[in-house]
């Protein structure tokens, strides 16, 4: 986790709290060390952005960090539908691989 770079996305935010992209950096650098605030960041983007397509690759791993098994069913089959309706085969082919893996282990 990079405190510097934390402060300047949380600045970023400030000035603008529909920032796509800041948000969804700030989810990934609390991903590893703080993964509620994570999933807060990455719900936020999905609320502000639901389209933003690679926020549930991510939310969803987040949440098998935290065994909340549950909630990263949602998020991979939420993924799946948006993704199927866009033009992003690559990160479309990447969710369904990690959605099979996960009802492989999980289910």
């Amino acid at each position: 986790m990079n405190e510097g770079r934390i402060g300047q996305l949380k600045q970023f935010l400030e000035e603008d709290p529909q920032d796509h992209f800041s948000r969804y950096a700030l989810a990934l650098e609390y991903k590893e060390s703080i993964p509620e605030e994570a999933i807060r960041h990455f719900e936020k983007l999905r609320e502000i952005n639901p389209n933003y397509t690679a926020l549930y690759y991510h939310l969803a791993e987040t949440y098998l960090e935290i065994d909340a098994l549950e909630q990263a069913k949602v998020i991979y089959e939420a993924g799946l539908q948006i993704l199927e309706r866009s033009t992003d085969a690559h990160a479309l082919k990447e969710l369904r691989n990690a959605y099979q893996n996960f009802m492989f282990d999980y289910e």
